[in-house]
C-alpha cells in the first residue's frame, strides 16, 4: 500500500505522517506493533500512574488512548474500504478518557488488548486492495482515505511513545 498523498487527510495530521518511515506499509505496521509492545513491557510498574503535569494523563491512560484510537480509526479504515458513506464525527479523546479508568488494570491486560486490536488492524490492512486503500471515509470534518488512516495509526502510536519517553521517563 502506497503512502497517502497530502490531500487524503487533514493538514493537522501531518505531524503523525512525518513520524512514519519510508518502506512497505505492512512491514512498518508490524514493526510498530512489536516496538510498542516491547516499549510498554519495559516500563516499571511505579511509572504507570505518573502524570508529568496537572491535568495530563497517566502512562496507563495514554496507553488506553492509543488502544481506543486504534479501535476507532481501524473501524474508519474498514468503513472507507467497504464504501460506507455514513458520516463519522471527530473522536473526542477527552470524552473517551473520562469514561474509562485503566488504573486498576494490569499493564499485561492493556498489552493484551493492544495486541488484539492491532492484530485486527493488521488483518484488515493485509487484505485491502490498492483500490480499496484509496477510498475515503466520510469523516465529517476531513475525509480521510483508508491508506491515510492506516499510516496515521503508525504515526499516532509513535507520537505517544515519543511523548512518554520525553515527558514521563
Amino acid at each position: 500500500m502506497e503512502r497517502p498523498l497530502t490531500g487524503e487527510y487533514a493538514a493537522g495530521y501531518q505531524e503523525y505522517f512525518d513520524l512514519v518511515a519510508k518502506g512497505d506499509y505492512l512491514t512498518l505496521l508490524k514493526q510498530n506493533s512489536t516496538k510498542t509492545i516491547a516499549f510498554f513491557e519495559m516500563l516499571e510498574d511505579e511509572k504507570l500512574g505518573y502524570k508529568y503535569a496537572e491535568g495530563k494523563w497517566t502512562i496507563k491512560q495514554v496507553f488506553m488512548h492509543i488502544i481506543d484510537t486504534e479501535r476507532v480509526f481501524s473501524y474508519r479504515g474498514l468503513a472507507a474500504a467497504r464504501r460506507d458513506a455514513s458520516p463519522h464525527y471527530r473522536m473526542d479523546e477527552e470524552l473517551y478518557a473520562r469514561n474509562v479508568d485503566p488504573s486498576a488494570r494490569s499493564l499485561q491486560s492493556l498489552i493484551s488488548e493492544f495486541k488484539a486490536v492491532r492484530g485486527s488492524t493488521e488483518q484488515l490492512y493485509e487484505h485491502l486492495t490498492d483500490a480499496q486503500s484509496k477510498l475515503p471515509c466520510n469523516i465529517v470534518t476531513h475525509p480521510m482515505t483508508a491508506r491515510a488512516i492506516g499510516y496515521f495509526l503508525i504515526g499516532h502510536v509513535q507520537h505517544h511513545l515519543n511523548v512518554i519517553q520525553q515527558r514521563y521517563l
